[in-house]
């Protein structure tokens, strides 16, 4: 059990923390106004897992504070290729926000513009190319972008999944590949 919370103290020591934004927040009360800072943070361990989150404080420094334990709890594992792009391509959309990401060969480097590149570069992701289309906000854009990459998955997910052999999921793709290759000629 000692052994379990070591290994789990020393993974959180090597996480990477990226603060995307901080904004002042007013709230009108019947004495004033209150000012609070929202922090939204990403987390990353630069090997696949990846969160974030936002919080309030009266400080900043304890907004920050707070949210990096929060996407710390929030952390997802997302299934690379070769440790370094997504397995396929992927897309989701989170209000007005559309986000397209799709794998990209080695040494492209990631093609992304603000919120993404922060939580690609937490990641560890090192070959994308995405777009954001849309609303530009922070906010929508991060939970945009998490949502297609927590829809990414592996092929011995979906072989498990239909009840199939890892060889029978492989196969089919090469099968298609083939047959457009022959198709080409």
């Amino acid at each position: 059990m000692a052994r379990q919370r070591d290994r789990k103290t020393e993974e959180q020591e090597h996480l990477i923390e990226k603060l995307v934004s901080v904004r002042r927040v007013t709230k009108v009360v019947k004495g004033g106004k209150n000012m609070r800072f929202s922090a939204l943070v990403v987390v990353g361990d630069g090997k696949g897992k990846v969160g974030y989150a936002t919080s309030k404080a009266r400080e900043v420094p304890d907004a920050v504070k707070k949210a990096v334990e929060k996407a710390k709890r929030s952390m997802i594992k997302i299934s690379m290729r070769e440790g370094r792009t997504i397995r396929h391509d992927a897309f989701a959309k989170v209000g007005a926000v559309n986000v397209v990401m799709r794998t990209a060969p080695s040494g492209t480097g990631v093609i992304a513009g603000g919120a993404m590149r922060i939580l690609f570069e937490a990641a560890g992701i090192q070959d994308v190319v995405s777009k954001s289309i849309g609303s530009d906000g922070y906010h929508n854009v991060v939970r945009s972008t998490m949502r297609a990459l927590s829809g990414v998955v592996s092929p011995r997910y979906v072989a498990a999944k239909l009840g199939k052999k890892l060889s029978d999921i492989n196969a089919r793709r090469g099968n298609i590949r083939g047959v457009a290759g022959k198709a080409e000629v």
